[in-house]
Protein backbone atom coordinates (compact mmCIF):
# COMPACT_ATOMS: atom_id res chain seq x y z
CA UNK A 1 0.00 0.00 0.00
CA UNK A 2 1.43 3.21 -1.03
CA UNK A 3 1.28 6.31 1.46
CA UNK A 4 0.36 9.61 0.17
CA UNK A 5 2.80 11.45 1.99
CA UNK A 6 2.26 14.81 2.63
CA UNK A 7 4.91 18.00 3.04
CA UNK A 8 3.67 18.67 6.60
CA UNK A 9 4.87 15.01 7.35
CA UNK A 10 8.51 15.30 6.12
CA UNK A 11 8.91 19.16 6.86
CA UNK A 12 12.35 19.79 8.02
CA UNK A 13 14.50 16.70 6.46
CA UNK A 14 13.84 18.54 3.27
CA UNK A 15 17.78 19.40 3.56
CA UNK A 16 18.44 15.98 4.72
CA UNK A 17 16.86 14.43 1.53
CA UNK A 18 18.43 16.83 -0.69
CA UNK A 19 21.92 16.43 0.83
CA UNK A 20 21.43 12.57 0.50
CA UNK A 21 21.19 12.56 -2.80
CA UNK A 22 24.34 14.51 -3.54
CA UNK A 23 26.12 12.56 -1.44
CA UNK A 24 25.68 10.46 -4.37
CA UNK A 25 26.98 12.88 -6.76
CA UNK A 26 26.64 15.98 -8.44
CA UNK A 27 23.14 16.61 -9.81
CA UNK A 28 20.57 19.37 -11.46
CA UNK A 29 17.13 20.19 -10.05
CA UNK A 30 15.19 18.12 -12.01
CA UNK A 31 17.21 15.12 -11.54
CA UNK A 32 17.50 15.61 -8.15
CA UNK A 33 13.59 15.50 -8.10
CA UNK A 34 13.68 12.32 -10.11
CA UNK A 35 16.24 10.62 -7.32
CA UNK A 36 13.60 11.50 -4.91
CA UNK A 37 10.68 10.28 -6.55
CA UNK A 38 12.81 7.45 -7.96
CA UNK A 39 14.27 6.38 -3.67
CA UNK A 40 10.79 7.00 -2.78
CA UNK A 41 9.13 4.60 -4.93
CA UNK A 42 6.53 7.24 -6.20
CA UNK A 43 5.76 7.99 -2.59
CA UNK A 44 6.91 11.69 -2.25
CA UNK A 45 7.87 14.40 -5.24
CA UNK A 46 9.63 17.80 -3.79
CA UNK A 47 7.48 20.77 -5.64
CA UNK A 48 9.97 22.70 -7.53
CA UNK A 49 9.61 25.90 -5.57
CA UNK A 50 10.56 23.89 -2.79
CA UNK A 51 13.67 21.96 -3.81
CA UNK A 52 15.31 25.50 -5.75
CA UNK A 53 14.26 27.67 -2.01
CA UNK A 54 16.21 24.63 -0.20
CA UNK A 55 19.22 24.38 -2.56
CA UNK A 56 19.77 27.91 -2.65
CA UNK A 57 19.65 28.21 1.25
CA UNK A 58 21.78 25.15 1.45
CA UNK A 59 24.34 27.11 -0.91
CA UNK A 60 24.18 30.03 1.64
CA UNK A 61 24.71 28.12 4.58
CA UNK A 62 27.92 26.46 2.55
CA UNK A 63 26.52 22.90 3.20
CA UNK A 64 26.02 22.87 -1.60
CA UNK A 65 27.91 24.41 -3.80
CA UNK A 66 26.75 24.91 -7.47
CA UNK A 67 28.35 25.43 -11.12
CA UNK A 68 26.83 25.90 -14.61
CA UNK A 69 27.13 22.66 -16.71
CA UNK A 70 28.29 22.42 -20.23
CA UNK A 71 25.72 23.24 -22.71
CA UNK A 72 24.23 20.34 -24.71
CA UNK A 73 21.08 20.24 -27.03
CA UNK A 74 19.04 22.25 -24.47
CA UNK A 75 19.95 25.00 -21.75
CA UNK A 76 22.75 24.58 -19.44
CA UNK A 77 21.61 23.21 -16.08
CA UNK A 78 23.29 24.54 -12.43
CA UNK A 79 24.50 21.20 -10.91
CA UNK A 80 24.67 21.02 -7.32
CA UNK A 81 27.18 19.51 -4.88
CA UNK A 82 27.83 18.53 -1.47
CA UNK A 83 30.65 20.54 0.73
CA UNK A 84 32.44 18.70 3.38
CA UNK A 85 30.89 21.03 6.30
CA UNK A 86 27.14 19.55 4.20
CA UNK A 87 27.97 16.47 4.59
CA UNK A 88 28.86 16.57 8.28
CA UNK A 89 25.46 18.66 8.61
CA UNK A 90 23.69 15.63 6.88
CA UNK A 91 25.47 13.34 9.72
CA UNK A 92 24.24 15.36 12.26
CA UNK A 93 20.43 15.39 10.45
CA UNK A 94 20.79 11.21 9.99
CA UNK A 95 21.34 11.62 13.97
CA UNK A 96 18.64 13.66 14.93
CA UNK A 97 16.24 11.54 12.46
CA UNK A 98 17.34 7.78 14.09
CA UNK A 99 16.68 9.51 17.28
CA UNK A 100 13.14 10.76 16.23
CA UNK A 101 12.72 7.29 14.78
CA UNK A 102 13.03 5.77 18.14
CA UNK A 103 11.19 8.16 20.29
CA UNK A 104 8.22 7.96 18.06
CA UNK A 105 8.52 4.13 17.87
CA UNK A 106 7.88 4.10 21.65
CA UNK A 107 5.38 6.33 21.52
CA UNK A 108 3.38 4.48 18.77
CA UNK A 109 3.94 1.14 20.43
Amino acid sequence: MLLNITSDMIYGYTDGIILRCLMDGDSYGYDLNAAILKKSKGQYELKEATLYTTVRRLEKQGHVTSYWGAESAGARRRYYSITDQGRAYLKQRVQEWNTMKELLDTLFQ
